[in-house]
């Protein structure tokens, strides 16, 4: 059947037409109507969907567009979606390719002038209920200038109407009389009338003009606003209608469904559109109707190894360790030291007693979309947010929170195997996540020169320090020392996207492990954290990525996987699998659990290739001993749904300690009035005290410019120098980072915070 050709493609105008696109093996090509409107290409069955059912939308503003052959070419965005597409000759693809190239030059044009004009706002966080505060201001201000002119040009209006009757008696006035001695007063009169109507005349044109210059000027720029608002503003509907669908489709199919679709229960169907690239079947069955997930198969198995094994011998088995050829009674003692139940020393003093409650969070009502439909694409860190997206707590003591379960790190102290000492490290590694399950509120950013201690030395044995080191970008520098013999440092840079559906937090910098014993140095990278559900349904948090723990003195390396979650997977929600390898590859031990819940470790006898996995690959069969729990998540405290779901130590540590320094982050008002529940105030409050950071900030740069002699570039960059912390070089991981230089608690035990800049 032929179609009528479509017009070639003109900026700005709407493009419709058939495609075929891929779908699976089964199915290969099938016939699609295409809608490229608004920098958006959607798909539906038929051209009788339009009106009810979208199959699926592509943004062109973040995708590539590739041309395959003489008909068929590949629109991606990063890997979320692929669409490959077939036309039904060259000249058709021409026209859709030259379609698609304009309406995505137009999309980035549009978001670039977005983010511009973003930028130029002040950062004063919009009051609830009321976002765009800086575009309203921008538009008041620029109304009470044009009413200015208005009321100049009425001004000019009355004047003109007083003169022009004086002037028209004087007129009348001068027909009626005789030639005589009156006259050249009369002509005088004339003339001074005349001479103020074309005065007033002047200026009358003047304020037009002005008014005239003003109105074009404004008007293209509210033009170009109103535009961009309302292209913003359809594609916002469109993902949410999309969001919608998915929503309620997933809650009926979580309800009801009892089968899954043939895509997810046939495994070699699945291998298939794997090695394809092109399984993109989201349309294609009803009980699939919107999703693209697939899910990861594991990289390897394990099964209980041979009972020779569990047999205590004198000699290693060949092709064993003999850091592997312990026998069971060392994993034993291993056991018993992770074990909750074992005997603790007994405590000489007694320790302080810390608060186990803070104030209920307040059921405060705030129009979400308000502020984030502005966010789409963007920098969070440098877009000012309420307290209500907040949890009474900054950023630095959420970094300190990954200390929660430092006994991980006492216990690979004591490890005399450093692979074994692996292991615990990669379980600390997991455990800093588990604190996150539920905690879908932001911390607040850290001011500049903002501290936080967490002294745990009589409890705990340890005591740590956080600096925030840098405002642009925000990055937290985190030293932990121990009296069990290890240190753990990190610097931290947070990026953040708004992608609309969801928002990707990107954890950038490098955290290390030193154990004072055994000299072994470990490095790794935290994984990326999504929040999803930001439009529709209830917010949950999810990790996924991989991780290398790695020990630069002997080369040993954990390789963690954390399985992003799926709604259609076999597998356990949140789980996290690691191979212990030494430097030559060889693995020793295996990781399984999951980040919100426990960690096992199995010890490796065999390994051998096994059954092909995806992409033609054998996956790895890993012989190993029972598993042992060597981690496992401490029960959340009474009550915590109404305490932002705090453990037990998030609770303590915003609680005041005497002592502290003056930029301790528990000295911070706007933190504090929000924990008191007092969110109006701490809105205010937080107001203040960026207006304040920014206001140092432009201080520091104009000193800045001043010193530079002659002037340069780097002139105008920010010249904080951190009070705790310096930048150096670790010759042993290579990496760049602040490190610790000393005296803070020197200091503290003087009682001298001179030095300590004023920032609340």
């Amino acid at each position: 059947m032929s179609e009528p050709k479509p017009p070639t493609p003109i900026p700005g105008d709407t493009y419709k037409g058939w495609l075929f696109k891929w779908t699976n093996y089964i199915k290969g090509y099938q016939r699609r109507w295409f809608v490229l409107s608004n920098g958006l290409l959607s798909y539906y069955r038929t051209q009788a969907e339009m009106g009810h059912t979208c199959r699926g939308t592509i943004n062109l503003a973040t995708a590539n567009i590739t041309v395959e052959d003489s008909c068929n070419f590949v629109i991606s965005n990063g890997g979320a979606q692929t669409y490959h597409l077939k036309a039904s000759s060259e000249v058709e693809r021409q026209r859709w390719i030259t379609a698609l190239e304009l309406a995505k030059a137009k999309a980035v044009r549009m978001q670039l002038e977005s983010d511009d004009s973003g930028d130029d706002c002040p950062a004063v966080p919009p009051t609830s209920g009321q976002g765009g505060g800086c575009r309203n201001s921008e538009i008041q201000s620029t109304l009470r200038t044009l009413s200015s002119k208005v009321e100049d040009l009425t001004t000019c209006n009355d004047l003109i109407v007083k003169h022009g009757s004086a002037l028209q008696r004087s007129l009348s006035e001068l027909e009626g009389i005789r030639v005589g001695g009156d006259m050249g007063e009369k002509i005088r009169q004339v003339t001074e009338r005349a001479t103020l109507f074309r005065i007033t005349s002047n200026a009358m044109i003047n304020a037009c003009r002005d008014f005239l210059s003003l109105a074009q000027n404004h008007s293209k720029r509210w033009q170009k606003a109103l535009q961009t608002e309302r292209d913003q503003r359809i594609r916002l509907e469109e993902t949410l209608e999309q969001l919608a669908k998915q929503h309620n489709h997933l809650e009926r199919a979580f309800r009801g469904a009892t089968v899954l679709p043939p895509s997810f229960s046939n495994p070699a169907l699945g291998n298939k559109a794997g090695v394809s690239g092109k399984g993109d079947a989201s349309d294609e069955d009803d009980d699939n109707e919107f999703f693209d997930a697939m899910e990861d198969p594991a990289e390897f198995i394990t099964v209980p190894a041979d009972p020779k094994y569990h047999r205590r011998s004198g000699s290693n088995v060949s092709g064993i360790s003999s850091e592997i050829g312990m026998d069971d009674q060392s994993f034993d003692e291993l056991s018993l030291a992770s074990n909750p139940e074992s005997p603790q020393p007994l405590e000489l003093e007694p320790v302080r007693q810390r608060r186990t409650r803070i104030p209920d969070k307040p059921n405060y009502y705030l129009n979400l979309w308000s502020i984030m439909k502005n966010c789409i694409g963007k920098e969070l860190s440098k877009i000012p947010m309420p307290v209500n997206f907040n949890e009474p707590i900054s950023m630095l003591q959420r970094l300190s929170e990954d200390l929660e379960y430092y006994e991980l790190l006492d216990k690979a102290a004591k490890c005399q195997s450093s692979l074994e000492q692996m292991c615990y490290v990669a379980a600390f590694t997991v455990s800093s996540y588990s604190t996150t399950v539920h905690r879908t509120g932001k911390p607040f950013n850290p001011l500049l020169g903002e501290t936080f201690e967490l002294d745990r030395l009589r409890e705990c044995g340890y005591r740590s320090l956080c600096e925030q080191v840098s405002h642009h970008p925000p990055a937290a520098a985190h030293h932990a020392l121990s009296e069990k013999g290890w240190t753990l440092r990190q610097e931290i840079t947070l990026a953040s996207k708004f992608r609309g559906k969801y928002l990707s937090i990107m954890p950038l910098g490098s955290i290390q492990c030193l154990f004072d014993k055994s000299n072994n140095h470990y490095s790794w990278k935290k994984v990326t954290t999504t929040v999803h559900n930001i439009i529709v349904g209830k917010l949950w948090i999810d990790q996924s990525g991989e991780i290398d723990v790695v020990n630069h003195r002997t080369g040993d390396r954990c390789h963690l996987k954390f399985a992003p979650y799926s709604y259609f997977s076999r597998d356990v929600p949140r789980k996290v699998t690691g191979v212990v390898t030494d430097k030559d590859g060889k693995a020793h031990y295996v990781l399984s659990g999951t980040w919100d819940e426990k960690m096992e470790f199995s010890r490796v006898m065999q390994s051998s290739k096994g059954e092909n996995g995806t992409e033609g690959k054998q996956r790895t069969v890993y012989q190993t001993l029972k598993a042992k729990e060597i981690w496992r998540k401490n029960p959340l405290p009474e009550g915590a749904e109404n305490m932002y779901y705090f453990s037990s130590l998030a609770l303590s540590l915003n609680e005041p300690e005497e002592g502290v320094a003056p930029t301790d982050s528990r000295r911070r008002p706007d933190q504090r009035l929000m924990e008191d529940g007092r969110w109006d105030e701490a809105n205010a409050e937080k107001q203040r005290l960026e207006e304040k950071q920014r206001t140092a900030r432009r201080e520091r740069e104009r000193e800045a410019v001043k010193a530079a002699s002659p002037p340069d570039e780097g002139a105008h960059q920010d010249n904080h120098h951190a009070l705790w912390f310096e930048k150096l070089d670790d010759p042993v991981s290579g990496e760049t980072l602040h490190v610790y230089k000393g005296g803070y608690w020197e200091a503290k035990d003087q009682g001298s915070w001179d030095m300590c800049p004023d920032i609340f």
